[in-house]
């Protein structure tokens, strides 16, 4: 069967069962259970190249506990053995007869049959990490912001946990297979310089710098070792965890980084500036399917660089006028912006206070959201999140901020990744904001939603609706009156929109139009008077995580397409709880699955399906 007919039937409902009474129960049951049992097996399947997953969230106990103990494999081998999972699991869904089946499960197949359809078409390029369900799409192994030396003790210090002799010994395990999985990134990072694929080299200054930094820290003990040692002792787990650990840190880590490092100083005498995936071999063709996997559509660059300038031309249009009411009338929108971002008032202290002071002014704005949700969601998330600081490492090469869900269980808490590099990259008008996407109700919300449905639903993500969500969070809030004696804050939140239609204009800007790294940082503090230390970084991201910048504003200009639809459709039975709902409990989806879901809760008359 092909996708475009499993898509097609999506929209069918309950409508298609014409039989009643035990006999159609009877029918029915057979086909959803074996339907069920396909979807778990698909989910062990997956899971099994991904233990760290099993970890994050909080399944691996029982028939999975020794997943506690490993890492996935990352080197050329993991990736071919991952690949023909994927192809032997999409076969058997499509192969399954889908009648019979009720929405919610047609759904699911959906989603498997379009995130490894679209997984499958990005293995067959040369190079590159391939995200099956995630968001972290890169043509390049390891660079500023993607690598196991950055991953793995991120991991291991947030996720992992040390609550008992045998987790601690989990850690160390995970420690000794931790030179074998930067050895593997390692050779494909080799095989990539081989077919001419070297980064831009101001992306390996970055990287070779943070990797110098993670090296040291890793001959000095550091990091990894600290993280044992503390949560051992506070859990009281007697051992000798401080010897054991720093003898592989010191040692086998230690030395698999010091190879790690030397291929990439090795790649820089061959790499250019040129930020964009033109300048590289079969580059237009990866720019096409990251783009694709971003979105989920079929947008080509044109297209996306057009919306971008027109939805940032209307953006500017409703910020010009609260400008005014502040007191900034002269001058374009972004050069008031930018003298606003100058404004003390708005600012924090560069230092440990006023770090404390941004961590403060988070879980203000999260206890205002919080007040507000009952009118916004039929069904109330716990809302677990947890504000932490990016670790030191890979602040230098991160975004401002990022978060998501915790674990299935809760154990886990959701996290709201704070880059305090600086307490430049934030100001007290564009906080909040930012609160309310990487937290509530955004990222960590809307992942608790998504942990409450089959576990092969909750470990596949689609980048466009993940991040759309985040932008309709932030919209929610403004709407829910947040910022009515606060329009300082609306601003940020506009900005903050202004700022993914930019993301548009760049990301396409520098892969599809050859683009200068220096053009995309201009353009957004000309245009949108962005902070230039935040989106220097910015424009880093977008060079190294393909298209992943573009999914944003798609993704949310389709949500509120959708939700226009509905109140159009509904009219009186239109309800906004109902409607967000319809979102969140549908789960991480394509676009079109989102439309088909949507379809469904207009047919029911406004209840959800």
């Amino acid at each position: 069967m092909s996708r475009r007919h499993t898509l097609a039937g999506l929209g069918a409902g309950a409508a298609g069962l014409v039989m009643t009474g035990p006999a159609a129960a009877l029918e029915t049951a057979a086909p959803k259970n074996d339907a069920q049992k396909l979807l778990d097996s698909v989910a062990d399947n997956l899971l099994a190249h991904s233990p760290e997953g099993a970890t994050s969230l909080g399944i691996d106990t029982g028939d999975r506990a020794a997943m506690r103990g490993q890492l996935g494999d990352r080197s050329p081998a993991g990736q071919q053995a991952l690949a023909a999972t994927l192809k032997a699991d999409l076969a058997r869904v499509r192969a399954i007869d889908t009648g019979g089946l009720d929405h919610a499960t047609r759904t699911s197949l959906a989603v498997v049959e379009s995130a490894y359809g679209v997984a499958l078409d990005g293995f067959a390029q040369p190079y590159g990490d391939v995200a099956v369900g995630g968001w972290r799409n890169t043509p390049y192994v390891v660079i500023q912001n993607v690598g196991a030396y950055l991953d793995v003790p991120k991991f291991l210090d947030s996720d992992h946990p040390v609550k008992s002799a045998a987790d601690a010994e989990a850690y160390l395990a995970r420690l000794n297979a931790f030179p074998g999985v930067l050895d593997g990134e390692t050779e494909r990072l080799k095989a990539a310089g081989g077919q001419g694929l070297v980064a831009p080299a101001f992306l390996i200054d970055k990287a070779v710098k943070q990797m110098e930094a993670s090296l040291a820290d890793a001959k000095a003990g550091g990091s990894m070792v600290e993280s044992l040692v503390r949560r051992a002792g506070e859990a009281k787990i007697a051992g000798d965890w401080n010897a054991r650990s720093a003898k592989i840190v010191e040692g086998p880590v230690a030395a698999a980084l010091e190879r790690q490092l030397a291929e990439l100083k090795a790649q820089r005498p061959k790499a250019v500036m040129d930020a964009g995936m033109w300048a590289r071999p079969g580059g237009d063709e990866f720019y096409a399917w990251a783009l694709r996997a971003s979105t989920t559509t079929r947008m080509t660059p044109d297209e996306v660089h057009a919306m971008g300038r027109a939805e940032l031309a209307e953006l500017h249009g409703r910020m010009d006028p609260i400008l005014k009411k502040i007191g900034y009338s002269e001058g374009s929108v972004g050069d008031r912006m930018n003298a606003l971002a100058k404004d003390p008032k708005y600012k924090f202290p560069d230092n440990d206070a006023g770090r404390a002071e941004i961590v403060a002014y988070i879980q203000t704005w999260l206890g205002k959201i919080r007040a507000e949700l009952p009118r916004a969601f039929r069904t109330l998330g716990k809302g677990n999140v947890e504000v932490k600081r990016l670790p030191l490492a890979e602040e230098p090469g991160a975004p401002a901020a990022y978060g998501g869900a915790g674990s299935i269980d809760g154990s886990i808490p959701g996290r709201f990744w704070i880059n305090l590099r600086t307490t430049e990259l934030h100001s007290k008008y564009s906080l909040p904001d930012l609160t309310m996407h990487e937290a509530i109700p955004g990222h960590a919300w809307q992942g608790e939603y998504a942990n409450k449905m089959p576990l092969i639903r909750t470990m596949l993500a689609f980048n466009a609706y993940s991040e759309g969500w985040g932008l309709y969070a932030e919209q929610l809030a403004d709407e829910l009156g947040l910022y009515d004696d606060f329009e300082v804050g609306r601003l940020g939140y506009l900005q903050s929109l202004a700022f993914r239609a930019c993301r548009l204009v760049v990301d396409t800007g520098i892969h599809a139009k050859r683009w200068t790294r220096e053009q995309g940082v201009e353009f957004f503090v000309r245009e949108n008077g962005s902070n230039p230390l935040e989106v220097a970084s910015e424009v880093d991201r977008y060079c190294s995580w393909v298209g992943q910048a573009c999914g944003y504003k798609v993704g949310h200009s389709e949500i509120v397409r959708q939700r226009g639809r509905a109140q159009t459709a509904l009219g009186a039975k239109y309800d906004l709880r109902d409607f967000d709902n319809v979102v969140v409990d549908g789960g991480n989806v394509p676009l079109d699955v989102l439309a088909k879901n949507v379809d469904e809760y207009i047919a029911k008359g406004g209840v959800k399906a």
